[in-house]
């Protein structure tokens, strides 16, 4: 199994000081099974599709490498919300047409919807909280911005309010060098932890046979179907769904080779914050926010009163690597919030999202491998579009055209990067000009 990043990035370690919990009461699989879907992947695409599956009466089996949610679905900031795309309306519109890029943002409302059904229906507890979401001008000119990200909001029916610099304060929305916020009122925040295990145990109690430990090492076309090995056994299956997203493997299968680009993204977690310090700081609010930089900082207020601050960065992983990026995350961190500068935050780690070449998530087939689909890209915004994509790909492998929308912004499978193994130093130069551009 060949992968992209050091050793570090596939570690206990890198999450070792997570703030979220898992759930690590699930078997291995110790003998050779037979099924009709195998799932490869237990974040919240691989547990939706099972999900799904096994809803629709679907022999299915997933098989994950660690416990389910380990990686990027139980290490998150608990966005769930707009999102899944790097490329903008505009980009979209030329690229599929309007009615498609309309239809995308549609999608991205269901995602919404869908998780929301998911955790009423499973009874999920969640820790749910937050009318949508904040976004907070990091320059005067994101002001005038907003003037037309909230006219075209209206357009597509989703509400949203500009917030003045001088309002900030009441709406406890202060942030050192911000100038103003546009409310989106759409979406909400969760414990992605929490929301992770109640997906596999709904899985599950549907029917999925789950398996922790199981890392799939080999994936080989066997008569009608496919045989996967891993450590301790092997399964059979007819048809296949890799849900491995920023933690895929070059060489499973060979198909994905270069067309992933894993990026780092930061979160530190701060103590409780008293009711005091939060009024010192004007950060009062329960809103999930983030900052309109390209190079985007998150944070919320949990609802226990801790406060949680990520970042994306970071193209190597390793001991001094994270060390180095949690002092950068917490320099920031005091910066924005220097009321709160000398507030402990026990808690810090990294996870790997993961970017397509054409900047869109994609959901489809495998080119090559006949009855084997994926569903992976979701570009730092997976809570939602992840468990849709889920969904939308467990009809795929039935053979069934889904009911959900599903846009050609979609469907257009993953091209390669360029570079091979070294294409990390795109994502180095990526980052110098997105820097410089912030900075403008």
């Amino acid at each position: 199994m060949r992968r992209l990043y050091e050793p570090f990035a596939y570690s206990d370690a890198a999450r070792a000081d997570c703030a979220w919990g898992l759930d690590r009461d699930w078997p291995a699989l110790n003998a050779d099974r037979a099924t009709e879907v195998a799932v490869i992947g237990g974040g919240y695409t691989g547990l939706s599709a099972a999900l799904h599956l096994a809803g629709a009466g679907v022999d299915v089996t997933l098989l994950e490498a660690q416990v389910p949610g380990w990686g990027a679905s139980g290490r998150n900031g608990g966005f769930c919300c707009l999102g899944g795309a790097m490329a903008g309306d505009a980009t979209l519109a030329r690229r599929f047409g309007r009615d498609q890029a309309d239809l995308w943002v549609t999608a991205q409302r269901d995602a919404i919807d869908l998780v929301a059904e998911l955790i009423e229906t499973y009874e999920i507890d969640a820790d749910r909280h937050s009318d949508g979401e904040a976004v907070l001008a990091h320059r005067p000119r994101v002001m005038r911005e907003f003037k037309a990200e909230h006219a075209h909001l209206l357009r597509l029916g989703i509400a949203s309010e500009i917030i003045p610099r001088t309002a900030l304060a009441a709406h406890g929305l202060v942030a050192a060098g911000t100038f103003g916020a546009l409310h989106i009122k759409a979406g909400f925040a969760l414990d992605p932890g929490k929301y992770a295990a109640g997906l596999a145990r709904a899985a599950k109690a549907a029917g999925a046979a789950i398996f922790a430990h199981s890392p799939v090492e080999a994936i080989r076309l066997e008569g009608p179907g496919f045989r996967l090995t891993t450590p301790r056994s092997t399964v059979t299956a007819r048809r296949i769904i890799l849900a491995t997203n920023g933690y895929s493997a070059e060489d499973l299968p060979d198909w994905l080779r270069s067309r992933t680009m894993p990026l780092q993204s930061n979160i530190l977690v701060t103590r409780k914050l008293t009711g005091d310090e939060r009024a010192a700081q004007g950060w009062t609010s329960s809103l999930m926010a983030y900052d309109s930089r390209s190079l985007l900082h998150y944070f919320r207020l949990l609802p226990d009163g801790r406060f949680l601050f990520g970042m994306r960065g970071g193209t190597r992983a390793g001991a001094a690597r994270d060390a180095a990026m949690r002092s950068k995350v917490r320099a920031d961190f005091d910066a924005m919030f220097p009321a709160w500068a000398g507030v402990e935050a026990p808690h810090f780690w990294s996870g790997l999202l993961n970017l397509s070449r054409g900047q869109t998530p994609y959901v489809g087939p495998i080119p090559g491998l006949p009855g084997a689909f994926t569903a992976m890209a979701y570009h730092g915004n997976g809570v939602a579009m992840a468990s849709y994509s889920g969904a939308l790909v467990a009809d795929l492998a039935q053979g069934k055209t889904p009911q959900r929308p599903f846009p050609t912004v979609m469907q257009s499978p993953l091209g390669r990067f360029p570079l091979g193994r070294l294409r990390r130093v795109l994502l180095d130069a990526g980052a110098r000009a997105l820097a410089l551009r912030d900075a403008l």
